[in-house]
């Protein structure tokens, strides 16, 4: 290894020497070289981790370009994973990649996954996450979670020494109703190349053991503003206790959560009939612009206020795109499984969009 090479991050005090060596002997497999495994790959290429493997089955698309960086019009049609390879060798020559030419499933995912140290889970569907949680929970390896949803995203990390796993925070897969879906809602195209640098830093956390890695907390996102907002969840023992695969993650036989769209709660509130809306977003988004009659309490103060909550009716809540409602909608449940509570898809944006 050329000796200069690292020596930018080598010369870091915090860093040094035995990080450096730490990241060529440590391995980790990235699924998916979409919007959030690209900046993942290529960022801990460049930086020296020692083996990177790589789990994707799709072919490049136009549509893909304006946030899939690593590739160029020319690469149109091509199965990515030869592209990716192609490149990242181009990149580092020094790095053992390897190339899993499949799409992550029941019957593989054990087998890929306990190759490597760390997981990244860059995907971009609730089933593959599941699935991810629960083969890195029987293997007992730590994941770095990422999602997208238009301007706002989420960073974690799950299943690291003996912290929360993803049923933790989102005990049941949701219904293919309450799914975002990036091809209708979009997706920013710089917004996956923040969120997957950030994915890779907790990588690199992770491996050098140096910093405060984000297990147990929800990072959210907000391009819009710039915010950051830390969400805390609580480890459920549980969780942990998974000892083989399930057989519901890709055919729908799993249980849902209530959610209701944007234009049915738009056509309720035009009912008049009174509801309780709880808004988890901030005092400050809360201000600029909100539904009249709507209660504002912020998501990091819902466990201290539920007691304002009328838990004997349905509950409504909304926030901006739909992800901190559906949190928000997780942790009553827990305090009163029995109650109607509704996530409402979308949020403030979706519902904004009915009023154009």
């Amino acid at each position: 290894m050329n000796s200069n090479r690292y020596i930018r991050q080598t010369s870091l005090k915090e860093f040094g020497h035995k990080s450096q060596d730490l990241l060529l002997k440590s391995s980790v497999l990235v699924v998916g070289a979409g919007g959030l495994g690209i900046p993942v790959l290529q960022y801990l290429n460049a930086m020296g981790i020692g083996t990177l493997g790589i789990v994707e089955g799709d072919k490049v698309e136009i549509t893909n370009l304006q946030r899939q960086v690593i590739y160029s019009e020319k690469d149109i049609g091509k199965a990515k994973l030869e592209v990716v390879l192609e490149r990242l060798k181009s990149q580092n020559s020094g790095t053992t990649l390897i190339g899993h030419d499949t799409f992550l499933t029941r019957d593989n995912a054990l087998t890929i996954l306990a190759d490597y140290d760390v997981i990244v889970d860059a995907t971009d569907n609730f089933p593959t996450r599941y699935l991810i949680n629960d083969a890195c929970v029987i293997l007992d390896k730590p994941f770095v979670y990422g999602a997208l949803h238009g301007f706002e995203a989420q960073v974690s990390v799950f299943n690291y020494q003996e912290g929360p796993t993803y049923r933790c925070l989102f005990p049941v897969m949701p219904s293919n109703d309450e799914i975002p879906d990036c091809n209708i809602n979009g997706v920013l195209g710089v917004i996956p190349g923040i969120v997957g640098s950030l994915q890779a830093l907790e990588v690199v956390k992770i491996i050098i053991r140096k910093g405060k890695v984000l297990s147990g907390q929800l990072l959210i996102y907000n391009g819009l503003d710039q915010s950051f907002l830390k969400v805390k969840f609580p480890h459920i023992p549980e969780n942990k206790k998974i000892k083989v695969l399930g057989n519901y993650y890709f055919d729908g036989e799993c249980e849902i959560t209530n959610s209701i769209s944007a234009n049915e709660f738009y056509h309720l509130l035009e009912s008049k009939d009174p509801i309780q809306l709880i808004d988890v977003r901030s005092k400050k988004e809360y201000k600029q612009n909100h539904l009249v009659n709507s209660i504002n309490i912020p998501i990091e103060q819902m466990e201290n206020r539920k007691h304002e909550l009328d838990f004997t009716n349905p509950i409504y809540i909304i926030c901006q795109s739909g992800i901190r409602s559906r949190i928000a909608q997780q942790k009553l449940l827990k305090v009163n499984s029995k109650t109607i509570i509704y996530n409402i898809l979308g949020g403030i944006n979706q519902y904004n969009a009915l009023l154009i």
